[in-house]
């Protein structure tokens, strides 16, 4: 059993808009990246047994090394289960020659309705080794304060 990384955050939107950006291509390309990246999206699939893959690419990689190259992360992600406006699961498989970083990945968000918001937790399990556990964590609650910003500024 591998490790589990977690985030959560209010977002001032409902469920159903939180869960919209979650599926949309051009949205989780805006959102997604952590603060210090920029991604890109080479191949969508929005439906349980689809899936996407996504390049991610260090805007400064001096200090933050990539798991495919010098400057890049490249993930494969797959839907395994998508409940609208209440779930979305993902296998995430990074492409690295790295072993530290092998194996699947689950990210399971959970949207759950609260006062005028949804709040949003992320939860991470069997995160390969290599993975800086702090890093990481902030890294999801980076993507979850651009998701705010991203689905706040649509309203």
């Amino acid at each position: 059993m591998g490790r589990t990384d977690r985030a959560s955050r209010v977002i001032a939107a409902p469920p159903a808009t939180v869960y919209a950006a979650l599926l949309d291509q051009e949205s989780l390309e805006a959102w997604l990246p952590p603060d210090g990246m920029r991604g890109r999206v080479e191949r969508w699939d929005p439906r349980p047994g689809g899936g996407f893959r996504m390049v991610l690419t260090y805007l400064d990689p001096a200090d933050s090394p990539g798991k495919t190259s010098d400057a890049t992360d490249a993930v494969d992600v797959g839907f395994t289960d998508l409940v609208p406006s209440e779930r979305v699961v993902q296998r995430a498989v990074f492409e690295s020659d790295d072993p530290s970083y092998a194996g699947i990945m689950t990210m399971t968000w959970h949207l759950a309705a609260t006062g005028d918001g949804t709040t949003v937790t992320v939860t991470a399990t069997d995160v390969p080794p290599g993975i800086d556990q702090a890093a990481h964590e902030s890294g999801i609650a980076s993507s979850l304060a651009n998701l705010a910003s991203y689905v706040e500024a649509v309203r």
